[in-house]
């Protein structure tokens, strides 16, 4: 079908189907908002994401202590994305589609993608840190449940399997993102949140903030039989395998099905006129 036909077909002009011109002009607002933050917003905001994001930790380890259930677990788990949404924070892994997307229209540049995911990667960090301390402190019950779940992570050997969960862990928090700007539907945002949290916690992925929180609550509670080295040996590649799999396996395929749509807005940004 033609460019022109699929236009007349919609009830917009844009060259993607309605549902999608929606979602990529809801990305496009919030991109812009999220990548125009002082650094002061950035740290802020990411900071909270940390919080945010071991309080799941925290109900996570709490169910997995009480029945032994990976599976219930990971649904427990999702309490920390239906905080990380409903608080409109930001997580680093949730950088990708709609941050990456927002520069490639340019509505945005490079440098100020790097100040977005530096700094929202040290706040989690930080953040995420200091609430596992906490929790450590207050649930001393949880410490051998939570070195045994960090081990799982900082002793995984690099191979093909580590590999393979790590791609997958970065795909599935970017995709959770794309369902959730899929969608205005509040109950549609929080099933995907729930899906999200199932599959990364439940199924044991490999994802740098989320398995680094209970690392950091092993170390902390002070018995584990490993180091922040070891955990930065992880940490390393972890990382760059979840920024693979979110930009390859799913931000990547999002900017060709929208690329008609990309190459309008980096005209607009480009006009002389363009404001």
């Amino acid at each position: 079908m033609s460019q022109t036909s699929q236009r007349e077909l919609g009830d917009t002009d844009s060259p993607i189907e309605d549902a999608l011109e929606n979602a990529f002009n809801r990305m496009l607002d919030e991109g812009t908002q999220r990548l125009h933050r002082s650094w002061h917003e950035v740290l802020v905001t990411g900071f909270f994401g940390g919080t945010e994001v071991a309080m799941g930790v925290l109900a996570y380890l709490s169910v997995l202590q009480a029945t032994g259930n990976q599976l219930l677990a990971g649904i427990a788990f999702s309490i920390g994305f239906l905080a990380l949404l409903l608080g409109r924070s930001e997580l680093f892994t949730e950088g990708f589609l709609i941050p990456v997307t927002t520069v490639a229209a340019k509505r945005a540049g490079i440098g100020q993608l790097a100040k977005l995911w530096g700094g929202t990667l040290i706040a989690n960090l930080a953040g995420g840190w200091l609430i596992m301390w906490l929790v450590m402190t207050a649930y001393p019950k949880l410490h051998e449940k939570t070195t045994t779940s960090a081990e799982h992570f900082v002793n995984a050997p690099f191979n093909a399997e580590t590999v393979a969960l790590a791609l997958l862990g970065g795909m599935v928090i970017t995709l959770m993102t794309r369902m959730q700007h899929g969608t205005d539907s509040v109950p549609g945002k929080i099933a995907a949140a729930v899906a999200g949290a199932f599959l990364l916690a439940g199924l044991q992925m490999f994802h740098s903030i989320l398995d680094s929180l209970l690392i950091f609550g092993a170390l902390t509670a002070g018995d584990a039989p490993f180091g922040y080295l070891d955990w930065l040996s992880w940490f390393g590649y972890t990382l760059v395998l979840n920024v693979v799999g979110g930009l390859a396996l799913v931000t990547l395929l999002r900017l060709i099905r929208s690329k008609d749509r990309l190459k309008e807005e980096r005209r607009d940004a480009e006009s002389p006129t363009a404001e």
